[in-house]
């Protein structure tokens, strides 16, 4: 199966190479696609992911996943003139067997239509703007790591996009081979510390028109 990954400038590093490393040890053909084909700056300084399609030549994706990134980044993205992105997952989503967004990519499917009527999650600093903003999505309760409804696939902040690599493996290839991706990159977390998570914010954080610069 072909797994497609769209990103933007400003997109999270993790969301993006912590699902691909998964997807493709499990034998999914992992292709990174942009509005143009080539260096994609990363959320932060000093790292770019490469694209090798841009939107006009990509394929048609048996899988979607819509990767978060900067607030800056996904307003420009949802509110600015140039609705590139969007059209390309909304036209990619129309003929997909999975639809998938991890952290604040879920903004960015709600945006596009996607989540309507759908069941969803997403980095909890970021449920107040589905909340605020998209009242046809519900939200899960209890900041799941992912959610499966239907043949949508959402997953809660960034490092949850693991777990939810592993639940679309299994979903699509079966149990052994989730168990054996799981093996083969020895994810078995244990973190040294633990912490609960903050009060979420009490307004969206991602701004709600166009910001300055945009297209």
């Amino acid at each position: 199966m072909i797994l497609g990954i769209p990103v933007y400038d400003g997109v999270d590093v993790l969301d993006v190479t912590g699902p691909f490393e998964m997807l493709s040890w499990a034998g999914f053909e992992v292709q990174i696609a942009a509005a143009v084909a080539g260096p994609v700056r990363c959320r932060g300084e000093g790292m770019s992911i490469i694209a090798k399609y841009d939107f006009k030549s990509a394929p048609q994706y048996d899988v979607i996943w819509v990767p978060g990134g900067e607030p800056y980044a996904l307003a420009c993205l949802t509110y600015g003139m140039d609705q590139t992105y969007l059209d390309f997952v909304k036209r990619q989503a129309a003929k997909s067997a999975y639809v998938c967004s991890v952290c604040e990519g879920a903004l960015l499917l709600a945006a596009a239509g996607l989540l309507d009527g759908y069941t969803v999650t997403t980095h909890w600093a970021f449920e107040i703007c589905l909340r605020e903003r998209y009242r046809n999505v519900t939200l899960a309760q209890g900041h799941p790591r992912y959610v499966w409804d239907r043949n949508r696939l959402t997953g809660g902040g960034i490092s949850s996009g693991l777990d939810e690599a592993l639940a679309l493996i299994e979903r699509v290839f079966g149990t052994a081979v989730a168990q054996d991706t799981q093996r083969t990159t020895q994810y078995y977390p244990d973190p040294p510390v633990t912490s609960e998570m903050l009060p979420p914010p009490k307004s969206c954080v991602v701004p709600s028109g166009k910001p300055p610069g945009c297209a």
